[in-house]
């Protein structure tokens, strides 16, 4: 074997030794060196946002995701607003028994008033004096109211003797209560008593009796 024959077998750059292509002495980048790992493509991802930062939404399961406890301040906003109903529903109550109280006032006095009205106008329909027409007469014919004038009698030479008045030979009385009638005609119902208590007067306006819790008085012309 000659020195040419072992020049050619050894091993030349790029070429695997002895120990073969994938030995130690395997090939690099052309042919020698540790073989690479497979690729592998990566996985895809969202963006990520940090734990806690804007724009993260979480998903709230019932029974599972716990509330959030309330803060300092919003304890303190709930319990104002405890605070103000309370207040609010104690003012209503006040103002609803202020309100019944005042109710309760008005029908009690009302009911004295209308007590006292009624009282009172009963005592006035009681005490209230009748009102009565004295009629003139001569021989149970009506005349003129003058004839039944005391004073006109005495200024005409006439006096006045058991409720009758005497005027130049001719006699004079009232007539109280009957009928209005005209001067000429005779007078029906009523009577020649004076009644106890009645306002008497005359149609020209002559105040016979002044009535009124029974006691009478006046300028007393006449009658018996």
């Amino acid at each position: 074997m000659t020195e040419n024959d072992n020049t050619g077998n050894a091993a030349s750059p790029g070429q695997g030794g002895n120990s073969g292509p994938n030995g130690p002495g395997g090939p690099g980048p052309q042919g020698g060196g540790a073989t690479p790992p497979p690729y592998v493509p990566p996985t895809p991802q969202g963006p990520q946002t940090p734990p806690g930062g804007r724009g993260q939404i979480r998903n709230q399961e019932p029974g599972v995701t716990k509330p959030r406890p309330p803060s300092v301040a919003e304890q303190r906003a709930r319990a104002q607003a405890i605070e103000q109903q309370r207040e609010q529903q104690l003012a209503l109550e006040a103002e609803e028994k202020r309100k019944k109280k005042l109710r309760k006032r008005l029908l009690v006095g009302g009911g004295v008033a209308v007590g006292v009205v009624g009282v009172v106008a009963i005592w006035y329909a009681v005490s209230s004096p009748d009102d009565v027409e004295a009629q003139c007469t001569q021989d149970d014919v009506v005349v003129e109211d003058q004839y039944c004038d005391e004073n006109y009698a005495r200024s005409h030479g006439g006096y006045v003797s058991s409720g009758f008045i005497y005027i130049g030979g001719s006699s004079y009385r009232y007539h109280y209560g009957g009928a209005s009638t005209p001067i000429g005609q005779k007078v029906s119902g009523g009577s020649y008593t004076v009644p106890k208590g009645a306002n008497v007067v005359t149609k020209s306006g002559t105040t016979v009796q002044r009535g009124g819790f029974g006691v009478s008085g006046g300028s007393k012309s006449g009658g018996s």
